[in-house]
């Protein structure tokens, strides 16, 4: 069993940047497959990143690519999101979730969710 907490949503302006982190309890967080994704209100929750169990696989989605950049620390059980020249369409609740296995952009495949965090991007 693996409970994910996300932190670091925020307010920010266009442009600006936020880091999300996610935080993972139990001893097995070295030996899951991360992503992130988020969900617009009215929309369907969308894959963002992912990354292997080493961190030496990443994925994103072609809407991110080049602005936000996964990454893990297995030794401090966390995930991170850094969010550079955020645009106000990347408004939305985002989730980390886990999976034994590959990282996958298929969010039916995650075993375990965290509750999501707000980012807000003003025009």
């Amino acid at each position: 069993q693996v409970q994910l907490v996300e932190s670091g949503g925020g307010l920010v302006q266009a442009g600006g940047s936020l880091r999300l982190s996610c935080a993972a309890s139990g001893r097995t967080f070295s030996t899951y497959a991360m992503g992130w994704f988020r969900q617009a209100p009215g929309k369907e929750r969308e894959f963002v990143a992912a990354i292997s169990w080493s961190g030496g696989n990443t994925d994103y989605a072609d809407s991110v690519k080049g602005r936000f950049t996964i990454s893990r620390d297995n030794a401090k059980n966390t995930m991170y999101l850094q969010m550079n020249s955020l645009k106000p369409e990347d408004t939305a609740v985002y989730y980390c979730a886990g999976k034994r296995g590959a990282n996958t952009r298929s969010r039916h495949l995650y075993d375990y969710w965290g509750q999501g965090t707000q980012v807000t991007v003003s025009s």
